[in-house]
């Protein structure tokens, strides 16, 4: 203390009391450097590593944290995207008058940037405009329904009152409320009397209408209104134009536009007889994908047994091999969409994710640090549209309902996704085990209740009124909803088609209708092949390191192209390197170092 005071009194009157805090702060430091060890700069550089090591972790958490939502946001067990009929205004006519005098905005993303690519979307100007209605017609023949309705009830000692009308574009709905007391098995037993007395084509009566005490009675329109696939479009909401696998599907009762998530359903089973309306709800469907994706977002696989239904879309950039119009290369593909599918989980497993969306995000953070010609494509999801099973099931029936199986049970995480449209709805065509693994299912109309009830497991599609009347049954539902599909003609098809085409050339996947004979042909390669293989010794050695092989492995590690690996690994196989493929497991390795080479190397 005396030192210490002895010090200040002597700094303060040399050096001021600012100088003599200076020179005790520079004496206390150097003293530490020279008791310690430690330099100026050794604590510096360390402080700088610790605060390094902090921003480092907190990227990585960062990380990790989008792929872990982008994959619980993808998992998440949300309800289809469909407008709820429970949810909906009765429509009126002072509704229907604000609902025609509404604007629409197309969506941003019609008209939005051109990509890395030069791909612009197509816009809702090359589809055909909504048709109004011709509602007036329609609500005339309502007030004169309503009276005979009530009538006919009274007459079979009924007592009911319609309380609410729903009109849509082929059906209108008369909301029935009838008195405590009465059996609703009464009302279900005098539908044919219903259908004379209103002089209807057929009467389908809903008892009860979910969620309410009432019961549906659904008459078919004098005046079918037609609905355009682009008033559907147009009216999806600017939040899901990221959903790229939305898809529209037609009105509802209430004259509201129903679309769905493919991703959401993920497979769907169509069925319907011919002329129903199937079809065009197939064109449809993939329209609305070619509308809202692009070719490196969305791939899609066509079958079309019928030669005459889809083979207006190729040469489309979407598809990943031409129309496929031979049931056995559609047996064929989809044994090869099988494989791709386990190939992806591959690279889920190597790069710790669990599903599409959790590894493009893990793609989308490591191309961020890569160069332009390092980066790594992201996965598209691919939709395989089948427009006849049945053809395929002649042909062979085993290997397509198994390779159905495989990708209904296992391929919703890797992005791929069904869809299987028929108009031979028997059980050998569809299966207990597909129907069991195809939860989302579509009916038109069919010629009796046994066939409504192989698709639906109830009854209904039998009154259906054809010409695009649909019963849509998403998973998850017990009940079905009732629909006006939308139309498209074949006009409209070709403009979509040929601005797609004038966008990017086709790039098909020459592998996807090789059976695994011709592969093995066109791989087949001599001695003098290896040395025209300029990484061949690299790749020996990595995989013998490795203790295993696989043509992803190879592509990942040198970056090569599928038909590039793929030579190598059967050259490798021919060599007596590795062994032959074992189901979705890597191959065996069947060569080891030498004791010698691993001192050496």
């Amino acid at each position: 203390g005396i030192l210490g005071s002895v010090f200040a009194m002597l700094g303060v009157q040399l050096f001021a009391y600012e100088g003599t805090v200076i020179v005790a702060w520079t004496l206390l430091i150097c003293g530490f450097v020279m008791f310690t060890g430690i330099t100026i700069a050794d604590m510096v550089t360390k402080i700088v590593r610790k605060i390094k090591n902090i921003i480092g972790k907190f990227k990585k958490n960062k990380v990790e944290e989008d792929i872990k939502k982008a994959e619980q946001d993808f998992e998440k067990d949300n309800k289809i995207v469909i407008t709820s009929v429970d949810d909906l205004i009765k429509v009126h006519d002072n509704q229907n008058q604000e609902k025609d005098k509404a604007t629409v905005v197309e969506p941003k993303e019609e008209k939005g940037p051109e990509d890395s690519s030069g791909y612009i979307l197509p816009s809702l100007k090359l589809l055909s405009p909504p048709i109004k209605n011709k509602g007036n017609t329609n609500h005339e023949d309502v007030k004169d329904n309503v009276k005979l309705l009530e009538q006919v009830l009274g007459d079979f000692d009924i007592h009911g009152k319609v309380v609410a009308i729903n009109i849509g574009p082929a059906v209108t709905q008369y909301e029935l409320e009838i008195k405590a007391g009465t059996k609703v098995n009464k009302i279900l037993s005098i539908h044919r009397e219903i259908s004379l007395a209103l002089a209807a084509k057929d009467v389908r009566i809903q008892a009860p209408i979910p969620g309410k005490s009432t019961i549906g009675i659904e008459l078919p329109n004098k005046n079918v209104s037609m609905v355009t696939v682009s008033e559907i479009l147009e009216k999806i909401p600017r939040k899901l134009n990221t959903t790229k696998l939305i898809v529209a599907l037609g009105k509802n009762i209430m004259g509201e536009p129903i679309y769905f998530d493919i991703n959401k359903t993920p497979h769907l089973l169509v069925a319907g007889a011919t002329g129903s309306g199937k079809s065009v709800c197939i064109n449809s469907m993939i329209i609305s994908l070619l509308m809202r994706t692009k070719p490196d977002e969305v791939k899609l696989l066509l079958v079309d047994p019928k030669k005459v239904e889809l083979n207006m879309y190729n040469g489309v950039p979407h598809l990943m091999a031409p129309v496929v119009t031979d049931p056995r290369l559609a047996n064929t593909a989809l044994k090869k969409i099988v494989v791709e599918m386990e190939r992806r989980y591959e690279l889920f497993s190597d790069s710790g994710t669990k599903n599409i969306a959790g590894y493009n995000m893990y793609i989308e953070k490591k191309n961020a640090k890569l160069s332009d010609n390092d980066k790594i494509k992201k996965l598209p999801y691919i939709v395989a549209i089948i427009d006849e099973l049945a053809d395929l099931m002649l042909v062979a029936a085993k290997e397509v309902e198994d390779s159905i199986l495989r990708i209904t049970q296992m391929a919703r995480a890797a992005g791929i996704h069904l869809i299987v449209a028929t108009q031979r709805p028997s059980t050998d065509v569809i299966t207990g085990l597909i129907k069991a693994n195809i939860p989302s299912r579509i009916s038109f109309a069919v010629s009796s209740s046994i066939d409504s009830r192989t698709i639906l497991d109830m009854s209904g599609a039998e009154k259906l009124l054809g010409k695009g009347d649909m019963l849509f049954v998403p998973m998850g539902e017990n009940t079905p909803m009732r629909i006006q599909g939308t139309y498209i003609s074949e006009e409209e098809i070709k403009a979509i088609v040929d601005h797609t085409i004038s966008q990017q050339k086709a790039k098909y996947d020459e592998s996807l209708l090789m059976t695994e004979e011709e592969m093995h042909a066109t791989t087949m390669v001599d001695e003098k092949d290896a040395y025209e293989e300029p990484m061949y010794n690299d790749i020996v050695e990595f995989v013998i390191r490795e203790g295993k092989a696989s043509t992803s492995l190879i592509q990942r590690k040198f970056r090569f192209g599928y038909n590039r690996a793929a030579r190598v690994v059967d050259l490798m196989e021919e060599r007596g390197i590795i062994g032959p493929r074992n189901g979705s497991k890597p191959r065996e390795v069947l060569v080891k170092f030498d004791s010698n080479d691993q001192d050496d190397n």
